[in-house]
């Protein structure tokens, strides 16, 4: 068996082909592959695109900014010596596109710029690295903040978006940090020791031979070696927030517990790696480290118009602060706001409708089963009491159902776009990844309002 038939045993074994020219002596004349050949082929970027790709949408959603700020920032102007910068539209562009693809690795998006015909279009011959991408993607997360707000207003005096009725909701999205980083208090001081050791050692190892050729080697481990010493620092100021949550809430001691397994499991503990994640209970039950993502959604047209993070993993309390957001954003307060029961706090509810903002939350059931929960109780303010009964109705019911199909669809998307583990450390970077995928839905769904029906 020849090595044909071992690669594909269903075909039947070759046999030599008679030929039928009558001259013996000639061989044929075929045409063979030349697979080393260097070829210059033409190449026009405008035609390897549809008029009605999404990326041109991207495109001209993208010149439609102020991205002043931006271009007051680079220090490369005519008449003067260095190296032109990058446009910031071609990295907004690419961002905004790649969420939109699901891609959220720079090092991926450096790649795809060679490879792919839609990010070179993007390009349009522009070289972009994986480290300007990084920097420039959270590098100003008040800009995107402030981006935010904007194409919702301009959407908002088109007649497109009314903030009359919008729905929140949270979802809890792994952290980059693993389980087995976080650390006890002691366990942080001795790495902390550590670090500044070796910072110390590689310092005093390139004072000594600053002109080695491997300086550039010793240099990199030197950064690296002072980033994880600032990770270790800043862990151990977040394991001074941790234990003050733990006094105020202490752990439950288990049936058949020692006291010292109860101390050990007890004992506050920190990422060495991000100080600032927190375990959180997962979707699955499972407990990781993770960061609580808030949208805010219009229940019209799905535009995202509030957007925070935070490290605390449950959503009570977690309406008041957006709330807050919204009406600094845009100056005003939406009438209806459809929430889940994880967010139903009667402070943040009489809060609310003190500000002329109606609360749509499921009622907790009581424990007596005989008890109307729709009806007042003694202790029950003005607000709650009218919560209570606005909820009994069937008008309610109608709206209420509305927050699954515009604030669960989103953070659906979100997902499905590649929104299941943050890929930055930091609380202000991953924030600024979560108003990229706002920025990237907003737009996606701005297309599709403006179309005619």
């Amino acid at each position: 068996m020849n090595e044909q038939s071992m690669l594909f045993p269903s075909l039947p074994e070759s046999r030599p082909v008679t030929p039928l020219s009558t001259a013996q002596d000639r061989a044929p004349r075929v045409l063979v592959a030349e697979r080393n050949q260097i070829e210059l082929r033409p190449m026009d970027l405008e035609a390897t695109l549809s008029l009605d790709h999404p990326a041109r949408s991207v495109w001209a959603f993208v010149e439609r900014l102020d991205l002043s700020v931006l271009y007051g920032e680079i220090g490369s102007v005519e008449g003067r010596a260095g190296r032109a910068a990058i446009d910031p539209k071609i990295l907004m562009a690419l961002w905004l596109y790649a969420t939109v693809d699901g891609v959220g690795s720079a090092r991926e998006i450096e790649r795809l710029t060679q490879v792919h015909d839609v990010y070179r279009w993007i390009c349009g011959g522009v070289n972009v690295n994986h480290h300007t991408l990084s920097d420039f993607r959270c590098a100003r997360v008040d800009l995107l903040d402030a981006l935010l707000t904007h194409s919702v207003a301009v959407l908002v005096e088109q007649g497109l978006v009314t903030l009359e009725r919008v729905a929140q909701d949270g979802m809890r999205v792994r952290a980059s940090a693993g389980a087995a980083s976080f650390r006890r208090r002691s366990t942080l001081e001795r790495c902390l020791e550590e670090a500044q050791a070796q910072v110390e050692s590689l310092k005093r190892e390139i004072d000594a031979d600053p002109h080695a050729s491997n300086r550039r080697c010793r240099a990199a481990r030197e950064r690296a070696a002072l980033e994880r010493q600032e990770r270790i620092a800043q862990a151990l100021d977040q394991l001074a927030q941790v234990e003050e949550q733990k006094k105020k809430k202490p752990v439950a001691k288990k049936d058949n517990e020692s006291e010292e397994q109860y101390a050990k499991r007890s004992e506050p503990r920190a990422s060495s790696t991000d100080g600032e994640a927190r375990r959180m209970k997962m979707a699955d039950g499972g407990f990781r480290p993770a960061y609580n993502v808030q949208f805010t959604t219009t229940t019209d047209s799905q535009i995202i118009v509030g957007v925070d993070v935070n490290n605390i993993g449950s959503d009570l309390g977690q309406l008041s602060p957006m709330l807050d957001q919204v009406e600094q954003r845009y100056g005003k307060r939406p009438d209806e706001w459809l929430v889940d029961g994880g967010y139903a706090r009667h402070d943040d509810i009489e809060d609310a409708n003190g500000r002329g903002t109606l609360v749509y939350a499921p009622v907790q059931k009581p424990k007596d089963p005989s008890r109307d929960p729709y009806l007042a109780r003694c202790d029950d303010s003005e607000a709650i009491a009218q919560w209570r009964q606005r909820m009994g109705g069937e008008q309610a019911k109608i709206i209420y159902k509305q927050r699954a199909a515009t604030a669960e669809c989103v953070n659906a998307i979100a997902r499905g776009r590649g929104l299941m583990q943050f890929v930055v450390r930091g609380l202000s970077k991953v924030k600024a990844v979560a108003l990229w995928y706002a920025l990237a839905h907003n737009m996606m769904r701005a297309v599709a309002l403006a179309q005619p029906a």
